[in-house]
């Protein structure tokens, strides 16, 4: 007996040390970096995998600026996310995944936010409060400006916190997140070189470089023209010149094709209807005295409509369509969904394109604390889906989108994130993720895009 169980226990001994061995064998195979820890399945989250490289990105425009400190982060910085970057797929294959764009989903696109590291100062973000013209209404309301970067004059937060528009990280972060909308025109607000808005600084100069990153997300671009100083039927001749001689030529200069098969640029006319239409005649008539008409510098011109009697005006003044901007459902007649119908069969009966502008929400209270009655709560994205619900009633050939970033008035569709400071809790779009608004164009576009195959039929 005790013979055998020697025997049993050398036989058992054996065993073990063979499947030691086998074990052994086996560990020498596997991969080093599929150790305890390996972010297995990262590549089945394409919005970390976005994050990550826009982080690099954004370290690597660090480096160019602040010198070889940062380099040193940089190097640290690149061991960290290492094993991140094993599983990514490249960045054409990440683009080969986004949605395909929509070249009749227009959105407006404002690139005059500044900060220290690309502007020298704050741009923008720093905006002032704005007083109540009502003296007496406009005392019981706070003064003075904005304190960036954790006070910014916009009651949401962006993900990319108080960006500059000359960073080509945030820029690119912005063309991806257009495409993914599958939107596919930017409407780029726009002032002639050396001109801006009161708060801002001239940004002509960074138009050539929105047009190389649009090209790349195969995204188009057309001109927003703001209401410079002395804005007139001679000046916007010269002006429409100057941006067809000057960017005409790139593959993402925006053409529309015509009835008549011609493909035409495409000019939005901000606040058109401060320029009586004797004025405008002039310029978009056949017969107009600084007539663009049947000329290389014809395009579509298309009228901002708030009142009404608009629409006999721009009529008259030889605009080629109108479109509504405001993002506010009853804030002008413009606006009003109930109105686009009428709107609609008024623009089909003159030979005009109707193109009705949608918009998530608004809210202007960081700017203008005495406007609240024209807030416009989001509802968790049900605002932005009754909006385009409303313009494809009327059949449009195209709706536009305010807006991918005008922060101030909260019109955004760009990734916001939840923040608080010791002075203000910023807005979210919690419940949801800070794509949520992206997903929901993404979602109309295709819905788009069928419905109008049906209308063609």
């Amino acid at each position: 007996m005790a013979r055998f169980r020697r025997r049993t226990c050398i036989i058992l001994l054996l065993f073990i040390l063979f499947i030691c061995s086998i074990m052994m064998a086996l560990k020498t195979l596997r991969p080093d970096r599929a150790g305890f820890g390996d972010p297995f399945g990262l590549g089945l989250l394409p919005e970390l995998q976005q994050r990550t490289v826009l982080l690099d990105s954004k370290q690597n425009s660090l480096n160019r600026v602040q010198g070889d400190t940062v380099t040193r982060v940089s190097n640290l910085h690149s061991i960290a996310v290492n094993t991140m970057k094993a599983s990514m797929p490249p960045v054409n294959k990440l683009e080969e995944e986004l949605s395909s764009p929509n070249y009749n989903f227009h959105i407006f696109y404002y690139i005059w936010y500044g900060n220290p590291q690309f502007d020298g100062k704050y741009i923008h973000w720093n905006h002032p409060l704005l007083p109540h013209w009502d003296p007496k209404i406009a005392n019981n309301y706070p003064k003075g400006r904005h304190n960036p970067p954790e006070d910014i004059g916009a009651n949401f937060y962006p993900e990319l916190g108080s960006y500059s528009s000359k960073d080509p990280t945030v820029i690119e972060a912005h063309m991806k997140q257009m495409r993914s909308a599958s939107t596919g025109v930017i409407v780029l607000s726009w002032y002639p070189p050396g001109m801006a808005d009161e708060n801002g600084e001239p940004t002509d100069d960074l138009v050539p470089v929105i047009l190389d990153y649009a090209h790349k997300y195969n995204l188009k671009v057309t001109f927003h023209i703001e209401p410079y100083k002395d804005r007139d039927d001679r000046s916007m001749y010269h002006n429409v010149k100057y941006i067809i001689d000057k960017y005409g030529g790139h593959p993402a200069f925006y053409r529309q094709k015509t009835s008549t098969g011609k493909f035409l640029p495409m000019f939005y006319v901000y606040d058109s209807y401060v320029t009586i239409p004797e004025i405008w005649a002039n310029l978009l008539t056949v017969s107009g005295s600084q007539s663009i008409r049947n000329t290389p510098y014809d395009a579509l011109f298309i009228a901002l409509l708030v009142e009404e009697r608009h629409k006999h005006d721009i009529h008259r003044s030889g605009f080629d369509g109108m479109y509504t901007y405001f993002a506010t459902n009853g804030f002008s007649y413009g606006s009003s969904h109930h109105n686009w119908a009428g709107l609609k069969a008024f623009c089909d009966s003159n030979n005009l394109m109707f193109i009705p502008s949608v918009g998530p929400g608004y809210i202007d209270t960081s700017i203008r604390p005495w406007n609240n009655h024209n807030t416009r709560n989001r509802v968790n994205g049900k605002y932005y889906e009754t909006a385009f619900s409303a313009a494809l009633l009327v059949r449009p050939e195209i709706i536009s989108i305010t807006s991918f970033n005008e922060w101030h008035e909260g019109t955004q569709i760009e990734k916001a994130v939840p923040k608080r400071t010791g002075q203000v809790v910023y807005l979210d779009y919690k419940p949801h993720k800070p794509n949520i608004y992206l997903e929901l164009t993404q979602k109309w576009s295709e819905k788009y895009r069928k419905e109008q195959e049906q209308w063609l039929m």
